[in-house]
């Protein structure tokens, strides 16, 4: 193909109406006619990256292979299309006017007025081409983030106007995902919110292609010949996104409103093969009929937010399906545990994950978690902090070193089993300084990870600045505890595991950013395995 076909997808009327999930769907219908495709997207927000953005403020900061921090959504795009995202594909605001600026800086300008129109947009229009030109992709799907009307979305839309006017509309088309509700009093569909936000969209000089409508009740014929009519777009190209019980089966339902044969025509692309999607299906037959059930517990501090966890419960769905097993995943805020309740409050549980984090709230009701499960012999996977939190455990009640904890809770303890990274104590600035991206983990032949991946050669993604203190290494193999994951380069600690224990793995890095819908998390697997016994 001679250039990169552009999909911008912009979102009316309110926020979460799941923007993502329809240009993942979009996207996977794409690659699975054999077309190479990106997506991308565009945050309003002025903060560089969601790195230093609290979780209750944006959900999880999902970490590429290549060290970058980002929405939530990247997560999603790489679950559904199976292939990794990059920097690239998360722009935001604040990345934006830190680069024009910088080159304001520079002089690059040469003393010209730096504005809105023309900088910023250029800018903009820039990153979104960006992944496209580094690898050659035949489509890219844009994400705006935001409500279309929004003041901080302004560039966006005015950059995707340039784009639509630059390009011609066979180059580059907008679809646009809005709300029908349905008004229970009156028994109707309402479409005027979708007129007001397609109003919105035209005033800024975009004439949406295609019209996604986000419904609880189905679209009737009649209420698409409104839509049409009033948003000037032809009646196939009015597309019905009913709610379903579970996000993956929006492709289906996609490929069933001819969505992607829709995009195809526009584009003036071929429509090659017809997308089977046969291992999809076979993934969404076992999620829909599991054999068994098992509930493990999620012990975190940002519980009441479902986004603040977004990878690890995507993670158990796609292991639990693997394992045609039904997890059912029960929250726990680890504030809430202490040595009095904990037998009431976990009791129960077949398996227990404690999650990363950051900051000393909530990290004894961690610990204490990270304790029954160890002595009760429940399965438990720690992550990041959880791993953290188990070296910790293990070391005050089978090591007897009081005063065993963290230097990012306490700077002086007796015991620093976990320590700030070497690297790390120069760091000043809290944006993107972490131990950020893919690095290699060699495995211990014989381990429960090991058993899990099937080979000895690892590479997960970090997003961390302490670890565990190799000075007290000999000291927890001897007691039963072992490092069975290494960094090859730096000898760093990845994973420590008790082989006394049914299954007990506690991993430095984050195993829930790699799993996807075709390729579970072997971590995950092996944990709900292990617990649903």
């Amino acid at each position: 193909m001679a250039s990169t076909k552009y999909i911008f997808v912009s979102g009316g009327v309110t926020s979460s109406l799941g923007k993502g999930i329809i240009s993942s769907s979009l996207a996977k219908l794409l690659q699975a006619r054999g077309y190479s495709v990106t997506i991308q997207k565009l945050d309003p927000y002025i903060n560089v990256d969601p790195g230093t953005l609290n979780p209750y403020e944006h959900g999880e900061c999902y970490v590429t292979e290549d060290g970058a921090e980002t929405d939530l959504d990247l997560g999603h795009y790489e679950r559904f299309l199976n292939i990794p995202t990059s920097q690239d594909n998360n722009v935001t605001t604040g990345l934006v006017y830190q680069s024009v600026i910088n080159k304001e800086r520079r002089g690059d300008y040469l003393g010209k007025t730096v504005q809105i129109i023309p900088h910023i947009t250029d800018e903009i229009k820039r990153r979104i081409k960006l992944a496209a030109q580094k690898h050659k992709f035949d489509i890219t799907i844009t994400e705006i983030g935001g409500t279309v009307g929004d003041i901080e979305s302004l560039p966006y839309v005015e950059s995707v106007r340039q784009m639509k006017w630059e390009m011609g509309s066979s180059n580059c088309i907008v679809i646009h995902l809005t709300l029908v509700p349905y008004l229970t009093t009156s028994g109707e569909l309402k479409t005027k919110p979708t007129q007001h936000s397609v109003k919105v969209l035209l005033e800024n000089g975009i004439q949406p292609d295609i019209l996604v409508l986000r419904t609880q009740k189905k679209i009737t014929e009649e209420v698409r010949k409104k839509v049409s009519l009033f948003c000037n777009v032809d009646i196939s190209s009015v597309i019905e996104s009913i709610d379903v019980s579970t996000i993956y089966e929006v492709p289906l339902f996609m490929q069933k409103e001819k969505l992607d044969i829709t995009v195809l025509k526009k584009l003036k692309l071929p429509a090659k093969q017809a997308p089977t999607l046969k291992p999809w299906k076979t993934f969404l037959g076992k999620l829909k009929n599991p054999k068994s059930s098992v509930i493990i517990g999620l012990i975190g501090k940002y519980v009441e937010l479902q986004d603040a966890y977004k990878s690890i419960t995507e993670s158990f769905i796609h292991a639990g399906a693997m394992n045609e097993c039904k997890v059912d995943l029960i929250p726990i805020h680890s504030e809430s545990i202490t040595e009095d309740n904990v037998k009431e409050k976990l009791g129960n549980l077949k398996g227990i994950l404690v999650a990363p984090g950051f900051g000393h709230r909530g990290i004894e009701g961690k610990i204490i978690a990270v304790k029954f499960a160890r002595e009760s012999n429940v399965p438990y996977l720690g992550i990041c902090l959880g791993m953290q939190c188990a070296v910790i455990e293990f070391a005050r009640n089978m090591l007897n070193l009081k005063g065993a904890d963290s230097t990012e809770m306490d700077i002086k303890p007796k015991h620093p089993v976990i320590d700030l990274m070497e690297e790390q104590k120069g760091v000043t600035e809290k944006g993107g300084t972490m131990r950020l991206g893919a690095f290699a983990c060699r495995l211990k032949k014989g381990s429960f990870s090991y058993l899990a991946y099937k080979k000895d050669m690892v590479r997960e993604r970090h997003r961390h600045r302490y670890e565990f203190n190799n000075k007290y290494m000999h000291d927890f193999d001897k007691a039963g505890m072992k490092p069975v994951g290494i960094n090859p380069e730096t000898n760093l600690v990845e994973i420590m595991e008790i082989p006394e224990h049914k299954w007990f793995v506690g991993v430095q890095f984050h195993p829930e950013y790699k799993s996807t819908v075709l390729n579970p998390h072997p971590l995950f697997v092996d944990f709900v395995k292990a617990s649903k016994g």
